[in-house]
């Protein structure tokens, strides 16, 4: 298993209401409806309502999340690698 920084990606969830997700590289965007994290085992992609990201310690690796999540979707590794920054295909 390939870690980061030896930091373990771990994802604890309450009633899908709050959050706390372990193992972030690197938070790409986020809205009311999205977050976009890079993790240690991939690019995780969090879809719901009135989302919001309480706390970040991008040195620690944590991010806590709050709002009602809907889904939770990884991207394969090898596809966080080839995908290139999001803001380079925003605005390209």
């Amino acid at each position: 298993m390939e870690e980061h920084s030896g930091k373990l990606h771990q994802i604890k969830l309450l009633n899908r209401k709050s959050g706390t997700i372990s193992g972030v590289v690197d938070v790409l965007s986020f809205d009311e409806h999205e977050i976009l994290l890079d993790t240690t085992e991939g690019r995780l992609i969090i879809k719901g309502k009135e989302l919001h990201v309480g706390r970040l310690q991008l040195t620690e690796g944590e991010v806590d999340l709050d709002g009602e999540v809907e889904s939770l979707v990884y991207s394969s590794k090898g596809q966080k690698n080839n995908s290139g920054s999001l803001l380079k295909h925003l605005f390209g």
